[in-house]
C-alpha cells in the first residue's frame, strides 16, 4: 500500500509520491550500459516535466533508483525504475507524460505508487528469471540431460573475475522449452542477492553449451516479500 509523505532519504525534503516503472528494453538498446540507462531516463523525466525531486547542489540529478543492472546484449520486459515526485499526480497523467518523453527502445508496461517506507530498490531484488533462446541446434532431450546432471550436482566451482564461487546454489529453477519458431529455449531462475547473484551466461557453460550462441531476454524481477513483477 502506497505509505504517506515521508522524509526522502536523499535530502531530508517531504515526497509525496514514490514511483515505480515497470519497463522493457528492446534489441534497439540492448548495448546501453547501466549507467548510460541512467542517463537516459534522467533527459527522460526532464523531457516529462513532471514535478521530479532533483539533488541538491552545483549538478542536480533527478532522484531516481534502479534496480539491478541488465547486462549488456540482454532486453528485458520487466526492468524496474523508482523515482519521486514533489507533488502528488494521477498515475494516468505520469504514465502519459513518460510515454511521450521516453526514450526510442523502452516501452513502459506498468505504473505503480509505492511504500514511501520501502527500502532501496536495488536491495529489494532477490532473484531474476530469464528466456535464453539457443542459436545453434541442438535436441531437446540432450538438453533436458544437461539440466537433470546439472541440478543433480550438489556444488559447480566457477571463477568469475579471478575469484572462485560455487554457482549450483544461486540456481533456482531450470528448465527447457522450445520457442515459437521451434528453437531451443532454457528459463532460468537465478539468485540475485547481494554477493550472491548468479549469471545466466554462466549456467550456459556449466551446461556445456556456449554462451555466446544464445539470445537472453530478462522476463521477471523477484523482490523481497514475495512480491514478484
Amino acid at each position: 500500500m502506497p505509505g504517506k509523505s515521508q522524509e526522502n532519504p536523499f535530502n531530508g525534503k517531504i515526497m509525496p509520491m514514490r514511483i515505480r516503472v515497470t519497463y522493457a528494453r528492446s534489441d534497439s538498446i540492448r548495448y546501453t550500459g547501466h549507467l548510460d540507462m541512467q542517463r537516459v531516463w534522467e533527459r527522460t523525466l526532464r523531457r516529462s516535466r513532471l514535478p521530479v525531486a532533483y539533488s541538491q547542489g552545483f549538478n542536480p540529478q533527478a532522484r531516481i533508483q534502479i534496480a539491478c543492472a541488465l547486462p549488456l546484449g540482454f532486453t528485458s520486459q520487466c526492468e524496474l525504475l523508482d523515482f519521486w515526485l514533489e507533488s502528488e499526480r494521477p498515475l494516468p497523467e505520469i504514465k502519459l507524460a513518460l510515454e511521450n518523453a521516453v526514450h526510442p527502445g523502452i516501452e513502459v508496461l506498468n505504473l505503480a505508487e509505492v511504500d514511501l517506507h520501502q527500502s532501496a530498490l536495488q536491495t529489494q531484488v532477490i532473484a531474476t528469471q530469464y528466456q535464453v533462446t539457443l542459436l545453434d541446434s541442438y535436441a531437446l532431450t540432450d538438453i533436458q540431460l544437461c539440466i537433470q546432471n546439472l541440478l543433480a550436482e550438489s556444488s559447480l566451482c566457477r571463477t568469475w573475475r579471478e575469484k572462485l564461487y560455487d554457482l549450483r546454489p544461486l540456481v533456482e529453477i531450470l528448465a527447457c522449452a522450445e520457442s515459437a519458431d521451434g528453437s531451443p529455449m532454457i528459463i532460468m531462475r537465478l539468485s540475485a542477492r547481494q554477493n550472491a547473484t548468479g549469471r545466466p551466461e554462466e549456467v550456459l557453460s556449466a551446461l556445456g553449451l556456449n554462451p555466446l550462441l544464445a539470445r537472453y531476454d530478462r522476463t521477471q524481477l523477484l523482490l523481497e516479500n514475495l512480491s514478484t513483477v
